[in-house]
């Protein structure tokens, strides 16, 4: 990739509505105006999302006078900042909702709305577990929640009945202690799919992500999976996008019960909903 993006070439880089001064305020540009190469990483992953996120912001518009959209685990709010120019700043309606536990970057992101005057954004300080959420809302995000915070967001998007859901995993962990502690009551040849530390790391992280794209189909939700960005932007790059078609779907319920089952495990998200394993005949003795 390119070290430094200069002068006219930087417009190239950059959405047809998207404007250098808010990239300036997300210090994504230089003084100058320039791109360097850790902000046009940055760049080129948000503005893909906004590719990705555009049907779904079209739809909620369309549907709804005043859409309420969350990015939960907000952080500086660069995706926030970038939905509400490119989709609510013209728009009549509409409140963007940035929840995020550290009040020292909610303070610096509100400080930024307001010399913006990006009026129709809010912001709280709160973890995901024990944050305020509206009573309705229609798009949610999340962007690299860490852990077990992509679990509450999809948690809180299920509950309040989002019409659409957006998150990219990161440091999916808790899985991976799971299938350790579970390992005696699993199948044996199932067992060697993650017997080894690493394996069991890179085997948790990718079972963590199934389960959740399942259980977003089980509370009727249409998901696709796919690769937000090349590699070489990110390591953490699988987005899991869900737009709700039904009020749950009872097959993959099943299916994901029976997964929980297979593996003996019982996720935070399948916590949080009330999702119980079916349960399963314990090996025998070897």
């Amino acid at each position: 990739m390119r070290r430094q993006v200069k002068g006219q070439q930087v417009r190239r880089e950059l959405l047809p509505d998207q404007s250098k001064e808010l990239l300036r305020e997300l210090h994504l540009l230089t003084r100058e105006g320039n791109l360097n190469a850790d902000a046009l990483r940055k760049l080129k992953q948000v503005n893909h999302l906004m590719g990705l996120l555009r049907p779904a912001m079209e739809d909620i518009q369309s549907r709804h006078g005043a859409p309420v959209v969350v990015d939960a685990g907000s952080g500086n709010a660069y995706l926030g900042f970038i939905l509400y120019e490119l989709f609510l700043k013209d728009a009549e309606g509409g409140t963007l909702m940035n929840v995020e536990g550290r009040a020292e970057l909610t303070q610096r992101a509100k400080e930024r709305a307001e010399r913006l005057g990006f009026k129709r954004m809010e912001f709280q300080t709160a973890h995901l577990e024990t944050a305020q959420w509206p009573e309705r809302l229609h798009l949610l995000t999340a962007l690299h929640a860490c852990d077990t915070a992509t679990d509450d967001a999809l948690a809180v998007a299920v509950q309040k009945g989002a019409d659409h859901v957006a998150v990219v995993p990161c440091c999916q962990a808790e899985v991976a202690t799971l299938l350790k502690e579970s390992r005696q009551a699993v199948e044996p040849t199932l067992g060697l799919l993650y017997q080894h530390a690493w394996h069991r790391r890179e085997f948790g992280s990718h079972l963590t992500n199934v389960i959740r794209a399942l259980t977003l189909e089980a509370y009727g939700y249409q998901v696709t999976v796919t690769e937000l960005t090349g590699w070489e932007h990110s390591l953490k790059n699988e987005l899991i996008l869900g737009r709700r078609v039904h009020k749950d779907n009872r097959q993959a319920r099943a299916k994901l019960e029976a997964l929980l089952g297979s593996f003996g495990i019982r996720p935070k998200l399948a916590r949080l909903l009330g999702v119980e394993p079916t349960p399963r005949t314990a090996p025998a003795p070897a």
